[in-house]
Formats: structure tokens, sequence, C-alpha cells
């Protein structure tokens, strides 16, 4: 299988953008190095597996600090292209953060998964990940009324 590598480059970064568009689709095209370089900026960091040139496999993490679990590695994302699924890509970009976080001695690696992703929650179990919260969001953004059209 190939090796995991970290996205530093601007070259590499945009070579992360069909996998990361898996997974995020709203995400723009002509803003998506700008961007990734903003929230590297602030801690983020991005890794790929290559296929033929190709990034098939991303993750995006952080090393982060909370009063309930201490220092860890929070994980944003985790996506493959769909023609490399199965092939435990994001398995290995898994095992690459874990290991990553013991060498820090951290106890934890956390992510939050949308709740109807169920072949991403089922390689998360099968790695040993357990279902310890629900994750809330509220909206800041006005929602349209009805008959209005929405952004």
């Amino acid at each position: 299988m190939n090796e995991i590598q970290q996205a530093t480059t601007d070259t590499d970064i945009l070579k992360c953008l069909d996998a990361m568009l898996a997974l995020r689709p709203h995400l723009q095209r002509d803003t998506f190095l700008q961007t990734e370089k903003e929230i590297m900026a602030d801690g983020y960091k991005l890794a790929f597996v290559e296929e033929d040139g190709k990034a098939v496999s991303v993750i995006g993490y952080r090393h982060l600090n909370f009063l309930f679990n201490g220092k860890h590695i929070y994980i944003d994302d985790l996506s493959s292209l769909p023609e490399a699924r199965g092939k435990g890509h994001a398995g290995k970009l898994l095992d690459y953060v874990f290991d990553e976080a013991r060498q820090h001695g951290y106890k934890f690696v956390t992510l939050d998964s949308g709740h109807v992703r169920t072949d991403a929650h089922r390689l998360y179990l099968n790695k040993g990940f357990a279902i310890s919260a629900h994750h809330f969001i509220k909206s800041l953004i006005p929602s349209p009324s009805p008959g209005e059209k929405g952004a």
C-alpha cells in the first residue's frame, strides 16, 4: 500500500481536493487552497495516500486540549474517493494519526461523524472508537421563511 504523506506544499494540498470534495461537496475549488492554508495556520494538518499521482484518501486533523479529555488529536476530515474505498486507505490514515497521538503521549483521538454515515461508523467502531456523545450545532444564519428562496 502507498505511503502516507503530509500535504505541506500548494501542489500537495491541491492534490487532496477531489478526495476532500467526496466528503465536503460544499467546498469551492477556487478557494480550497486558501482555506486549507488558513486552517493550517491554526494547527490543522492534512495527510494523504496517493495512487498514480492522485490523492485517493485524505485525513485532516489537529492537536487540541480540552478540559474533559486533555490533550488529544481531533480528526476534522477523513475521506476517500469512491473508487478508492474498501482498499484500507482510511484505516491506514487512522492508524497514522493514532501513532502520532501516542508519540505525543495523548490518551485520546476524537472525531464527529454525520449520523447517516454508517460505512464510516463501521470503520470507526472496528478501529476501537466508542460513541460517547451527541454533537449539537446551532446555526447563527437565519433560515429563509417558507416560500423564500434559500441560499
